[in-house]
């Protein structure tokens, strides 16, 4: 599932490829052709990201006022796929990937400087909405939601979700209000801290890798139940986040090790195999390679950048826990 980081990206990449222009909205598949229908001829005025929730705010042509939202949600198989001509395209590269679980793939469909006039592929897969421009295109396939709001709806959505660290006022007016949000929330229930950082009530758009990561670096037991963790210690986290966070949405890499902890406690275990987790930009000369990016996040049986432990690994609530037992004691 992506992790918030990336939602933003796509928020702005599909701002820059067809803001403030008419679209020719379908659903090939079918599925969504009733929202689709709501959605065909109007411009698209803007698009957000609050944690992992998308949304793309639609106006009737020559009006700036959005009329509505169209929300989705990628979840575990959803994807935004691009193809188009011309310099906007190009500079889109990095940002609209192709998801298969939390991990990054290259970039699909994106031609640049095509001679002749542009015609859009065809839809490849389940798409289920697609979003046409006269240079360029962006498909849709396997959201856990996607739907057509309207603005309180919309509100409503938002009311739901927690603070989100990338935002600019965290979505609480001020990032100092959204820490005070969050210490709060994860201060007043006994549910593990390690569970609560997944919880996109609590924090919004916080994923497993920035979960597991985002411990280890306050060296924080992540079964430690929330209202027994420090409020200094919430905060720190949370100014965390949001460094790693706006680091990962900046850059389309996320990167949590700092220098002196890189090529540290890579040795695996007596018996312990060797996992990989992808960077898309392992390919990137200049890019902090993907076995030198995360502390504990896939680690599992291989020893602790910093003490040597081997991390471990268990279920909590259904997913995958990395840590370290020696550092998060």
């Amino acid at each position: 599932m992506p992790e918030g980081h990336t939602v933003h990206r796509l928020a702005r990449t599909l701002e820059t490829l067809f803001a403030g222009r008419p679209l020719a909205v379908t659903s090939p598949q079918g599925r969504f052709a009733h929202g689709a229908a709501l959605l065909d001829g109007s411009v698209l005025v803007r698009a957000e990201a609050w944690g992992k929730q998308l949304f793309c705010g639609f106006a009737s042509s020559g009006d700036d006022d959005v009329a509505r939202w169209l929300r989705v949600h990628l979840g575990l198989y959803g994807a935004w796929t691009f193809a188009g001509t011309g310099d906007d395209v190009v500079h889109a590269i990095g940002a609209p990937r192709r998801r298969i679980g939390e991990r990054d793939s290259v970039p699909a469909g994106v031609a640049a400087d095509a001679p002749g006039a542009w015609e859009p592929p065809a839809p490849r897969g389940a798409v289920r909405v697609r979003l046409l421009a006269d240079s360029a295109v962006a498909d849709l396939t396997g959201p856990t939601a996607c739907e057509v709001l309207t603005g309180a709806e919309k509100a409503d959505v938002e009311a739901r979700l927690g603070p989100d660290p990338i935002r600019p006022d965290g979505g609480r007016g001020d990032l100092a209000a959204a820490r005070d949000a969050f210490v709060a929330r994860v201060r007043r229930s006994r549910v593990t801290v390690g569970q609560q950082l997944m919880d996109q009530a609590v924090v919004a758009g916080v994923g497993n890798i920035y979960r597991a990561e985002a411990l280890f670096r306050a060296r924080l037991d992540p079964l430690r139940p929330g209202r027994d963790v420090p409020a200094a210690v919430l905060a720190a986290i949370w100014d965390d986040l949001v460094d790693l966070m706006r680091d990962g949405a900046a850059t389309g890499r996320i990167v949590t090790t700092r220098p002196e902890d890189r090529g540290a406690g890579t040795g695996p275990a007596p018996g312990a195999g060797r996992r990989r987790t992808r960077q898309n930009t392992d390919d990137d000369t200049g890019a902090v390679p993907a076995d030198e990016a995360f502390y504990v996040y896939h680690r599992d049986g291989l020893g602790c950048r910093v003490c040597g432990t081997p991390v471990a690994v268990a279920d909590l609530a259904g997913r995958n826990l990395f840590w370290c037992p020696a550092c998060q004691s």
